[in-house]
C-alpha cells in the first residue's frame, strides 16, 4: 500500500518495481527482439522502428492491461495485444511482426530481470554508502569501551567499535557476493513456448545471440522457464542483506532502552513521538527495519516454495514470484535506506556506556582478576575464590575490588595497584583493535576495488 511505502520502502528501489517500471522492462524486451529478429533476417528491416516506437509504458492502457489479464492468466497477453495494436494503428504491416518467436514468460521474465539489473546497481550504491558511513562511526568509537553481552547479561568489555565491526564485516561479505551473483542471474530468458524456440526453425540461436547482446544480458545454456533458481539466489542476497542489518537494529533497539541509553536515534522534530506520552522517544527508524525483516523470511518461504514447478512451464509457481520478489527487493531497500540514515546521525553516548560497566561494581572485570590470581593458586581455586567474592559483592551491594582489596587470600599475591589495573575495563578488551583494523583494511580495499 501507498500509505506505508515512506515507512517500509522509502529508497531507490521503490520506483524500480513500479507498475509503469515492469510494463518498461517487458517493452524494452519487446523491442529488442524486434532488434534481434531483424538482423537475422526474421522480420523486415522496415518493422524495427515501427515496433520499437511503440514500445513505451505511457502508450499502454495499464488498468485494461490488468483487468485483461485476470482472464488472460498472465500480464504478457494482453500486452502484446495492446503493442500490437498500438503497431497496426502506425503500420498495419510491421504489427504482424509484433512478439516474434517468444512466449509469454520470456517477456515477463526478461522484464524483470532488467528491473532486477537495476535494483542491484542502486542497492550496490546503497551498501557503499552504507560501508562508508559504518567505518567513519567505527574509526570514532573504536576506544569507546561498552559492555558485551551474551545471553543479554553483562558479559565482558568490548568497544561500540568493534560491535559496529561485525556489522561492517558482514556487509563486506555481501557485497562480494553480489559480484559472484550478477554473472548467474542477470541472464536472458528466451525459449518460445515448450523452451525449444521451434518457431524460429534455424535462426533461434542467432537471434538469442542478437537479442542477448541488444539487451546486455548473458545466454543461458537452457531456457530457464521452470528452473527458477537463480531468482531464488537473488532473493537470498537480498534477504541475507535485511538480515545483516535487522541483527543491527535489533541491538541498536536493545542498546536505545532507557535504562541502558547508550545510543539514540537521530533526533528530529516529529520523530520517535508518542500520540499520548511526551516524553517518549521511540526507535522508530530500528522498528520499521524490524517490520520488515520480519516480513523478508516469510516471502523467502514463497521463493523456496516455487522451486517446484511443473515440467516445462509452471502452474502456480511461476505466478507467485511475480508479487514475492519485488517485495522482497523493495522492502530490503527500505531497510537499507533506513539503516543508512540511523548510522549516519545516530547518537552515542560513550559515557553512559562506561557507567554501565561499573552497575555490577566490577563484576564484569571478574574473569581478569581470576586468571591473574590463577598464576599463583591455580586457576580451579581462583575461579572458586572469585566466584565467592562476586556472590558477596551482590549480596552486600559491595564493590568488588573492596572484598578483593580485603580478603587475605588475595593480598599476598595482587596488590591494590595491580586490583585496580585489572578492574579497568579498558585493559580487558582483548583483540579488539587488531579485529577493528583488519575490518576497515578490507573495507578500504573493497572500495579501492570498486572504483
Amino acid at each position: 500500500m501507498t500509505l506505508f511505502t515512506p515507512m517500509l520502502r522509502h529508497s531507490p528501489l521503490t520506483e524500480i518495481f513500479s507498475d509503469e517500471r515492469t510494463l518498461q522492462g517487458m517493452l524494452d524486451f519487446e523491442a529488442a527482439l524486434a532488434v534481434a529478429c531483424a538482423q537475422c533476417g526474421v522480420i523486415p528491416e522496415s518493422a524495427v522502428n515501427a515496433i520499437s516506437g511503440q514500445c513505451q509504458a505511457t502508450k499502454l492502457d495499464a488498468e485494461a492491461l490488468a483487468r485483461a489479464a485476470a482472464n488472460a492468466g498472465n500480464l504478457a497477453i494482453p500486452l502484446v495485444k495492446q503493442l500490437t495494436a498500438n503497431v497496426k494503428q502506425q503500420d498495419e504491416q510491421s504489427a504482424r511482426y509484433v512478439h516474434w518467436g517468444a512466449t509469454s514468460q520470456d517477456v515477463i521474465d526478461t522484464g524483470l530481470i532488467l528491473q532486477l539489473r537495476e535494483a542491484f546497481t542502486a542497492s550496490e550504491a546503497l551498501l557503499e554508502q552504507l560501508i562508508s558511513a559504518l567505518t567513519v562511526q567505527i574509526q570514532q568509537h573504536q576506544h569507546s569501551v561498552m559492555p558485551g553481552r551474551t545471553w543479554m547479561q553483562h558479559a565482558l568489555p568490548i568497544t561500540f567499535g568493534l560491535k559496529l565491526a561485525g556489522t561492517l564485516d558482514a556487509l563486506l561479505r555481501w557485497q562480494q557476493r553480489v559480484h559472484e551473483i550478477k554473472p548467474r542471474v542477470l541472464v536472458l530468458q528466451f525459449g518460445g513456448a515448450a523452451g525449444t524456440l521451434a518457431s524460429l526453425k534455424e535462426q533461434g540461436i542467432p537471434v538469442t545471440r542478437a537479442l542477448a547482446d541488444t539487451l546486455k544480458l548473458s545466454q543461458a545454456d537452457t531456457p530457464w522457464h521452470s528452473q527458477r533458481d537463480r531468482l531464488l539466489e537473488a532473493g537470498g542476497w537480498f534477504a541475507g542483506v535485511s538480515g545483516t542489518l535487522g541483527k543491527f537494529a535489533s541491538d541498536f533497539a536493545l542498546l536505545m532502552q532507557t535504562e541502558v541509553a547508550e545510543v539514540g536515534e537521530p533526533v528530529a522534530e516529529g520523530r520517535g513521538g508518542s500520540s499520548t506520552m511526551p516524553h517518549k522517544r521511540n526507535p522508530v527508524s530500528c522498528a520499521a527495519i524490524l517490520t520488515s525483516t520480519t516480513r523478508i523470511p516469510g516471502l523467502m518461504a514463497t521463493l523456496y516454495a516455487s522451486q517446484n514447478q511443473q515440467h516445462e512451464r509452471a502452474l502456480g509457481g511461476w505466478q507467485a514470484e511475480w508479487e514475492t520478489l519485488p517485495q522482497l527487493i523493495t522492502l530490503t531497500g527500505g531497510v537499507m535506506q533506513t539503516t543508512l540514515e540511523l548510522i549516519s546521525g545516530m547518537q552515542v553516548n560513550s559515557a553512559k556506556m562506561r557507567a554501565n560497566l561499573d552497575i555490577t561494581h566490577g563484576l564484569i572485570m571478574a574473569e581478569s582478576v581470576t586468571l591473574a590470581l590463577a598464576e599463583h593458586i591455580g586457576k580451579a581455586a581462583a575461579h572458586h575464590l572469585v566466584e565467592q567474592l562476586c556472590h558477596r559483592a551482590l549480596d552486600e551491594n559491595q564493590p568488588l575490588a573492596a572484598l578483593l582489596t580485603q580478603h587475605p587470600d588475595v593480598t599476598p599475591h595482587l596488590s591494590a595497584i595491580q586490583i585496580e589495573y585489572l578492574l579497568d575495563p579498558q585493559h580487558a578488551i582483548g583483540s579488539n583493535h587488531h579485529f577493528i583494523g583488519q575490518v576497515l583494511a578490507r573495507a578500504a580495499q573493497q572500495t579501492r576495488e570498486s572504483i
